[in-house]
């Protein structure tokens, strides 16, 4: 038995130091092109259209960001799992590939018919609305599944940086004044619309895809199953805009910029966790199908991981709270300093929690992610409209730590709950 745990304490000491490494190392960078590029080209924008216009732009991006995660359809979580457990199965990968582009193009037609209806009732379409669109087109197309599933993220990464680079150069040449700012979302859409189709293209012909589609049946259950991640999905996304528009409404308006703040730094933690996460999804999906002793031991690795790290860069932001604020804001803000060192915490709590997550995407329990996103909204909803009504700083500090660990504490529970009704994996 102790021969057997070490080799299998060897086998994801392998895994580590090569795939998940490699994935890591890939997926950290895109985060810190993301980072580099909203550095670059947030402030550029502001000055060049203006804070009015720009708003504007923002606020079209964000509401098609969430017309996003429709399209998408939870198929860039389902789908990294089903290239991972059929990667040696072309005429599975096949199928996986093209009923993926195929639902999100459905969905997108259905979404152009909705707002073809909407403007010829006689409503009027917003203008920077409109030409996002290219931004909900790039959705479409963006290949992370598949390149994620096989493991083999180093163009990927490349192409998105360049294409960030591009935007940068489109906007400073071609973007200068008010009367442009509709045009900023139609270039982030259109480049990166160009490069996820050519990285389209590439795989499909490198990995010898051809044109195959599910059954109608194993089709419609694609469709229910990604159901419940969208709705995980659009829930995550609202719980974290839901503090600052219940602030607006009912809340203490001095409190917006201080907690925003916070939220944007406490956020670049959790894009690391989530960056850990997907590194190790496809292998952790593989394991599972192969080895469940393994899985657990993996499992167990990947949280000490990730609970030491995260537990560091929680303390390092309570101690240099206060110069971490001056640096960014440009001068000190008391109250944005107090809730850092309150909303540090969560790093803690995000990091244990986001294995659980991998983990029922990998069982398959779509339904109960489902269902403790929708418990999720509704006490964030009512933990929002109370802090914001009691005008309590600590409180408003403490919102996103009370919703991580509600989620926490579900997760845990589901997930054990799930194991013993099916042993098949017992860690």
């Amino acid at each position: 038995m102790l021969t057997n745990t070490s080799i299998s304490l060897e086998k994801i000491r392998a895994t580590l130091k090569t795939s998940m490494f490699s994935n890591f190392v890939n997926l950290g960078s895109i985060q810190v092109s993301n980072a580099i590029i909203m550095m670059l080209l947030y402030p550029l924008l502001a000055q060049k259209v203006g804070l009015q216009a720009f708003g504007h732009a923002m606020v079209a991006n964000a509401s098609v960001g969430l017309i996003s995660i429709i399209v998408n359809f939870g198929t860039s979580q389902s789908g990294i799992k089903e290239i991972a457990t059929h990667k040696d199965n072309n005429e599975e990968l096949s199928k996986i590939f093209f009923s993926t582009l195929l639902l999100r193009s459905l969905l997108f037609f259905l979404l152009t018919a909705a707002l073809a209806v909407y403007y010829l009732a006689g409503f009027h379409i917003n203008l920077y609305f409109l030409f996002a669109i290219p931004l909900i087109l790039a959705e479409i197309l963006n290949p992370l599944f598949i390149y994620l599933g096989k493991e083999s993220l180093s163009l990927y990464n490349a192409s998105n940086v360049l294409a960030k680079l591009f935007i940068i150069i489109l906007v400073f040449i071609l973007i200068r004044g008010f009367e442009e700012a509709p045009w900023i979302n139609f270039i982030l859409g259109s480049v990166h619309f160009v490069v996820y189709l050519f990285l389209l293209v590439r795989i499909s012909i490198i990995s010898h895809l051809r044109f195959r589609l599910h059954s109608w049946a194993a089709f419609t259950d694609m469709i229910k199953n990604n159901f419940y991640l969208v709705g995980n999905n659009l829930s995550v996304q609202l719980q974290q805009s839901l503090m600052l528009l219940i602030l607006a409404k009912w809340g203490n308006a001095a409190w917006i910029g201080p907690y925003s703040l916070c939220d944007k730094i406490t956020w670049s933690g959790r894009l690391l966790i989530i960056s850990v996460c997907n590194s190790v999804y496809p292998k952790a999906a593989s394991i599972f199908q192969s080895d469940p002793e393994l899985f657990k031991l993996f499992k167990k690795k990947i949280r000490k991981m990730l609970f030491l790290v995260f537990t560091s860069f929680s303390i390092f932001l309570m101690v240099f709270a206060s110069p971490i604020i001056h640096l960014i804001a440009g001068h000190p803000d008391q109250n944005a300093t107090f809730l850092l060192r309150i909303m540090a915490l969560l790093q803690v709590i995000a990091a244990i929690n986001s294995f659980n997550v991998i983990e029922l995407l990998i069982r398959g329990s779509n339904l109960y992610i489902f269902r403790i996103a929708i418990i999720l909204f509704s006490i964030a909803l009512i933990l929002a409209l109370g802090i914001a009504l009691s005008k309590n700083l600590f409180l408003l500090g403490t919102y996103a730590l009370i919703v991580e660990f509600s989620a926490l504490l579900m997760y845990e529970y589901v997930i054990y709950k799930d194991k013993s009704q099916n042993p098949r994996v017992n860690g």
